[in-house]
């Protein structure tokens, strides 16, 4: 590299300071039943934001926007069933890699007459840039080339159809594409999810190109090559490489947060105002600072703000902002559930969306969920799976969603139209969960991680490790107990090895001061870190065959005692042995559960123990399957009485039958909790008991239809009210509110 190429890539790094906002929210008269929080203990959630309905819209794929005839049976369609979307948005591509400049100025054009049409018939109209860097390799011919540098692996590779965010000639690009963008007048644009920096197929982890070394080298002081860096970041044990690890990961937040401050600053000198939206999935390797990239985003907006033709609740939203010198941003999580032969990979798919939605300031409302049947072949994915996972993702923190559902080609829309029918008869079912459930975030069960999640383990070799605890605490949360997915107002914290590997003594300590469920494996990690006298108990080597758990006699497993729950270690080998020997430290240990064996011979006196710690925090350990083979009664019971005591019953809800459901319980004002759940089995779930942390002697539930019914409870369990649901039908959702009523909309 010669000195002119490194005065090029001598690059600033934009950090804007974001002042949050303030929302009023609209109080409706108390009920005379006014019902009390979970607990004193629990924090007192801000004010939110008041949403009145769903940010619903459709992604349109340019087969069916540049024809002018297809573009028109488009729009009919959308009249027919209208009020299926608020928004049409533009992809600006169909094939992944970035389009040559003038081809991007050719269908900018065209977009100003589609934009405009849209607008006539009363619909926000915008433009989803789908390749700003590029996704990966594919249509290369027809594709952006010259000098350009392509995002390079540590190991040299390189991926031809995506390009390194650093380079200044792509930098020059990225400007020129999204002036034509911004002149086309929509009234929002949309960055695709091609920001970021792993999964450029056919390439893992990037950039590791010259530009993105010699920025490094001016950030960590240090001259590395490729060869060089992967033996420091892959050098000992997992924590002797962690602080180099972090230092990268602030560098991959540098280089997003660039290349979204060129982004909204082309942008906003065109449109001052404009509403800027950012796709997302879960982007540990990125360093996951969407907090930080919103403030990109929002710019200082010192003009007037940008008003769209239609005052509605996107509009309200700018208004609000309008004082603040920022421009409103877009989110949409997304994450990979393309067809439904595996339904339980949509709930994995809401607890990804859960997990971005939870680092997005107040400020950002408009925040719909990537719904994708790529690639748009119909029975993939039924119509009502589509519309059911767009109420999960509700559930779990979205206030919409933006469907990129329809035909991928030049053709006539018919086949699609059932499911834009079925959408449409949901659509009244989406802005209840929206207006109940408002941004508050879900409180219950929280699987420990955070922004520096990726340093936790060597991301060179082992990419997976350090995330691949996120999925582990689903079968408990399937039990019908609520998730959550930040540790501020959480009720319990479900402890693993990775999460210890990146949390500050600070935040373990913290941890271990309230309600902790875990694994032996992360006893034995906490123990080696120095905090043995917390967790009251050790470990010894496990039994590898033959085990079976047996319960106690203990009040956490009521009429369960003597029950037991054979996993078969010689059939499931899961996170290697299991079956292990638990010794207690402190005798205030309790036990819940010994190991026996085929004969009945005791192998273990202690194999799941509850201890309460001298800084008031309760914890559970499970030596045997902890997170796995949690479906029978007994165990399921046993599960949520030992949640409910960890949580000192701060649990806003939970299903206390025996039913597979995962719930979302919020509170979105005081005085009042609203629970999303899904019945995720293909039984009916017929007396679904539903505790809800309440002194109100009525729920409302609402379905799919978005039908009401009003349910009294059915008795009293200490601070929580029990309402059985009416029958909630296979892989269906429910909306039950509780509490301080609304005025109706």
């Amino acid at each position: 590299m010669n000195t002119s190429q490194r005065c090029r890539i001598g690059l600033a790094v934009c950090f804007i300071t974001f002042r949050a906002l303030v929302f009023s929210r609209v109080d409706c008269a108390t009920a005379a039943n006014t019902p009390v929080s979970p607990s004193p203990a629990t924090p007192q959630a801000p004010a939110q934001p008041l949403i009145e309905k769903a940010f619903i819209s459709f992604r349109i794929g340019t087969p069916q926007w540049m024809p002018d005839q297809r573009y028109r049976d488009l729009l009919a369609l959308f009249e027919k069933h209208k009020g299926v979307t608020d928004e049409i948005t533009f992809f600006s591509s169909f094939t992944h890699p970035d389009l040559p400049i003038e081809e991007i100025k050719r269908r900018c054009d065209i977009l100003v007459q589609r934009i405009a049409q849209a607008k006539a018939l009363g619909y926000r109209s915008g433009i989803n840039v789908l390749s700003t860097m590029g996704h990966h390799e594919e249509n290369l011919p027809n594709s952006l080339s010259g000098n350009y540098t392509p995002v390079t692996d540590i190991g040299g590779g390189v991926c031809r159809g995506s390009f390194c965010p650093n380079d200044p000639n792509l930098q020059q690009y990225v400007r020129q594409l999204y002036q034509y963008v911004a002149a086309a007048n929509p009234d929002y644009i949309w960055v695709d999810d091609d920001v970021r920096l792993m999964g450029h197929m056919p390439l893992g982890l990037t950039c590791f190109c010259d530009y993105c070394l010699a920025i490094f080298e001016k950030e960590s002081g240090t001259n590395y090559t490729r060869a060089s860096l992967r033996a420091a970041l892959t050098a000992g044990g997992p924590r002797e490489s962690t602080a180099l690890r972090k230092a990268w990961l602030v560098h991959n937040r540098a280089t997003i947060t660039r290349l979204l401050t060129l982004i909204e600053q082309t942008v906003h000198a065109a449109k001052p105002g404009m509403p800027l939206g950012f796709m997302t999935g879960d982007r540990f390797f990125e360093g996951y600072d969407f907090d930080h990239w919103a403030e990109a985003l929002a710019g200082t907006n010192q003009s007037p703000v940008y008003s769209c033709e239609r005052q509605d609740a996107a509009a309200t939203m700018q208004e609000a902002l309008a004082g603040t010198n920022q421009s409103p941003v877009y989110w949409r999580p997304g994450g990979g559930f393309y067809e439904d032969s595996t339904p339980s990979g949509m709930v994995g798919k809401s607890h990804d969306i859960g997990r971005q939605v939870s680092l997005l300031p107040p400020s950002v409302r408009l925040i719909q969920s990537e719904i994708e049947n790529f690639p748009y072949q119909r029975l993939k994915k039924a119509a009502h799976m589509t519309a059911v996972e767009a109420a999960s993702h509700m559930g779990a923190g979205c206030s919409g969603a933006a469907f990129n559902v329809l035909s991928g080609n030049d053709e006539p829309l018919d086949e699609f139209e059932p499911l834009v029918a079925r959408l449409r008869q949901t659509r009244a079912f989406y802005d209840l969960l929206a207006r109940h459930l408002g941004r508050a975030q879900p409180i219950g069960l929280y699987t420990a991680w955070n922004k520096d999640q990726a340093a936790a383990g060597d991301f060179i070799n082992h990419p997976g490790w350090a995330m691949g605890h996120l999925g582990q605490g689903s079968q408990i949360l399937e039990a019908g107990l609520p998730a959550a997915y930040q540790a501020q107002g959480s009720a319990v914290t479900l402890l693993f090895p990775q999460s210890v590997a990146a949390m500050s003594p600070e935040e373990i300590r913290k941890a271990l001061a309230g309600g902790v469920y875990t694994d032996v494996e992360t006893l034995n990690l906490l123990n080696q870190l120095g905090y043995q006298e917390l967790t009251g108990m050790t470990a010894e080597q496990p039994h590898p065959v033959d085990c079976i758990e047996e319960f106690t006699a203990h009040p956490l497993n009521g009429p369960f005692a003597r029950r037991q729950r054979d996993c078969r270690q010689s059939f499931y080998r899961v996170s290697g042995y299991v079956g292990y020997v638990l010794k207690k430290s402190d005798p205030k240990v309790e036990t819940l559960a010994r190991l026996v064996d085929y004969s009945g011979k005791e192998l273990s006196s202690c194999s799941m123990a509850t201890y309460e710690n001298k800084l008031g925090g309760r914890i559970c350990v499970s030596g045997y399957y902890p997170w796995d083979h949690l479906h029978s009664l007994s165990k399921s019971a046993q599960l949520k009485s030992v949640m409910r005591w960890l949580a000192r019953d701060r649990l806003p809800a939970y299903v206390a039958s025996y039913h597979k459901v995962n719930l979302w319980a919020r509170e979105p004002k005081s005085g009042r909790i609203a629970i999303a759940l899904l019945n995720a089995s293909f039984d009916a779930a017929d007396g679904l008991d539903l505790a809800v942390a309440t002194s109100a002697g009525e729920a409302r539930v609402f379905d799919m239809q978005a039908k009401e019914q009003v349910i009294r409870a059915s008795n009293t369990d200490g601070p929580y009210r029990r309402f059985v649901l009416p029958a909630v039908e296979p892989w269906t959702m429910r909306l039950v509110v509780v509490g301080a009523c609304e005025a109706s909309f």
